[in-house]
């Protein structure tokens, strides 16, 4: 019996064995070790598509774009540094000092030190010492060393530093600037020496979600590199009437000012020049001067160190829904008249106060920024066709435009507002606008008294001691001149009149119902 056994159990063993055997010839035929091993799986290995690099662009454009670092002239006694509480500057200390060793040798390194030959000799100016007051970044647009910068940048300067790409440090001369698109020119001499530079692009092209590549000299830590897309066009920061910035979410921030923002093609697509932030750092939220714009005031600057503009002369607002509805208008565009300045080429051509511009040269003005940059694009001297709005029809007027002053109030080509009160006189009310009104003090108008503050008038800023001087562009001088415009314009099917406000600083019109009581 158990020699049966140990023979099935000697079977069994030879038979296991073969099978063993089989199993190792196959996996040996499969290319797989024969003797056991741990086994892994694979990487992974995400097959997608790759985003485009940016070194090629970059290394392309890195040599034409710089540092600038301005240097403003210090009194003398104010440069004394007491940061210390000593009561003396440091300069006052022994050279030997290991304070004033350390200042020397700090200063040295931020580039404040009198190691440049030239900044040497300056400093000993007895008007005072150059120190740095600021840097930002800039860009070659030729050759022979025009370089674009911010106005913001290199306004208070009185000398300035290029730093080139390599480390080369050159000293620039202001060609010229301009404070209303902020943006100036700096010349360098390279001794014949041939700068590479980069070109304008077509902004038109730009499109949003496009990539762009900003170039400069963040926190002035030197050439920086950073990319995003553009977020969005046309943006009004409200810096000025020609506000038509292309916002990107590249990380932008202090020292930036006045760099290049690229396209793929290394072409400038708009100029770095203020980033949203509450924190002082990029939050991706920036803003550039668009290509078009900054090309036409590069060129006169290289010019003539000065931009020439077109000059309208009248003080414009938006036309609201409320006020396009109370002129008959079909839609919210445009630009309202507040009031043509005297002598002005808009006022000697017949543009009056409650006008609307609709269009110049028959192309349609959306806004009063619009009419701005349409106006100060033209050269001074040309003839425009002005298209307006009056009393419920169209009508046009040639107008030979003028040069805007260099000192001109950017109000009289922007939308200001003013409302300070004046004095209250007599009273009579108007419970239906929420107004109380009596006679003006000149005799000329209607003077606001009392404003309900649960009215439509309280909401739109109208306040007491203010005047009445037109409503629907019909001169008043009593409550009665002004119920029977109402009335009238309630025959004429309108929901809405437009009062002209007078105050302390300007005058401005208001859009208020009229369709109550």
């Amino acid at each position: 019996m158990f020699r049966n056994i140990k023979d099935t159990l000697s079977r069994s063993t030879a038979m296991k064995a073969t099978a063993v055997a089989g199993l190792a010839v196959a996996a040996l035929a499969m290319g797989v070790p024969a003797e056991v091993s741990r086994s892994y799986a694979d990487a992974v290995n995400v097959q997608a598509p790759q985003v485009p690099s940016f070194a090629n662009v970059v290394d392309a454009v890195s040599p034409a774009v710089v540092s600038v670092r301005v240097e403003s002239r210090v009194n003398p006694v104010a440069d004394d540094d007491d940061s210390f509480g000593l009561g003396r500057g440091f300069d006052d200390l022994p050279d030997d000092h290991p304070l004033k060793k350390f200042f020397r040798q700090f200063e040295q390194q931020q580039g404040r030190g009198p190691q440049h030959g030239q900044n040497q000799q300056k400093n000993s100016d007895d008007k005072g010492r150059l120190r740095p007051v600021a840097q930002g970044s800039g860009f070659f647009v030729s050759e022979d060393g025009y370089i674009v910068t911010n106005n913001h940048v290199v306004s208070d300067g009185a000398a300035f530093v290029v730093v080139l790409n390599d480390g080369t440090e050159l000293d620039a001369k202001l060609v010229g600037k301009d404070s209303r698109t902020d943006l100036a020119v700096l010349k360098v001499d390279g001794k014949g020496k041939k700068f590479t530079y980069v070109d304008w692009a077509d902004d038109a092209k730009v499109r949003v979600g496009d990539w762009v590549v900003a170039v400069g000299n963040p926190f002035g830590l030197g050439g920086t590199v950073t990319a995003g897309i553009v977020s969005a066009r046309g943006r009004d920061i409200h810096s000025g009437p020609y506000d038509d910035y292309i916002q990107i979410d590249a990380p932008v921030n202090k020292g930036n000012s006045g760099g290049p923002t690229f396209n793929l093609n290394g072409q400038v697509v708009g100029i770095n020049t203020a980033i949203f932030s509450q924190s002082g750092g990029s939050v991706g939220i920036a803003f550039a001067i668009p290509a078009t714009t900054a090309k036409d005031v590069v060129t006169d600057l290289i010019k003539t160190g000065t931009v020439s503009r077109g000059w309208l002369g009248v003080q414009i607002q938006p036309v609201t829904k409320d006020i396009a509805e109370s002129l008959g208008l079909s839609e919210a565009s445009g630009a309202l008249v507040v009031s043509p300045q005297d002598g002005s080429p808009g006022q000697k051509a017949g543009i009056k106060n409650g006008d609307v511009v609709t269009a110049v040269n028959g192309d349609t003005v959306k806004d009063p920024r619009d009419l701005a940059r349409r106006i100060g694009a033209m050269q001074p001297g040309s003839k425009v066709e002005v298209s307006l709005w009056r009393a419920g029809k169209s009508q046009s007027v040639t107008v030979e435009l003028g040069s805007l002053p260099a000192d001109q109030n950017q109000a009289s080509d922007d939308d200001s507002q003013p409302n300070q009160p004046q004095q209250p006189s007599s009273e009579k009310a108007l419970a239906d606008l929420g107004l109380t009104v009596g006679p003006s003090d000149d005799g000329k108008g209607v003077a606001i008294t009392a404003v309900d503050p649960d009215s439509d008038a309280a909401d739109k800023g109208v306040k007491e001691g203010e005047k009445i001087t037109s409503v629907n562009n019909q001169q008043v001088s009593n409550a009665g001149d002004i119920a029977k415009v109402i009335e009238q314009a309630k025959k004429d099917g309108r929901t809405r009149a437009l009062f002209q406000i007078q105050s302390g600083d300007g005058s401005r019109f208001v859009a208020l119902p009229i369709n109550a009581g």
